[in-house]
């Protein structure tokens, strides 16, 4: 099924919206930790343009891809152990991608680079600081 996610501000959690069937439009889920495939990260530029004329953020940018679960129990397990991100996530083709309206235009990684497309996403809720992170396998 396609999904689009977001951070929820409020709830400090990933919010998952269905994009098809019989729930499409609404929230089908909030969750620490979500696995996407074929993704695209989406930001609506008249959402960033009202964030940037009142200063206050809503809902605007979004991680879409087909919902898939490539976890484990074991893998769960290990999420929290390493602080929602597992070293073995940690290999060369896996990026931190981040979004802040008032810098970007788009999802960047660290070093800025756009990002619009990558193979594997996955969100994690960083259990020190309740911050989501985005981490993305093979990002374009």
């Amino acid at each position: 099924m396609r999904v689009e996610s977001y951070w929820n501000l409020h709830k400090h959690v990933f919010s998952i919206r269905a994009l098809e069937g019989d729930h499409k439009g609404r929230v089908i889920e909030h969750v620490a930790h979500k696995t996407l495939h074929n993704v695209t990260f989406a930001v609506q530029p008249a959402g960033r343009a009202k964030v940037l004329r009142e200063q206050k953020k809503n809902v605007h940018a979004f991680v879409r891809g087909d919902h898939r679960n490539m976890r484990t129990e074991e893998v769960d397990n290990r999420l929290d152990e390493y602080n929602g991100i597992p070293p073995f996530w940690m290999e060369d083709n896996w990026v931190r991608v981040t979004y802040n309206p008032y810098k970007y235009d788009s999802f960047v990684t660290e070093d800025g680079t756009p990002v619009h497309r990558a193979e594997w996403a996955v969100l994690v809720t960083d259990n020190e600081t309740g911050r989501g992170k985005i981490l993305a396998y093979k990002p374009s």
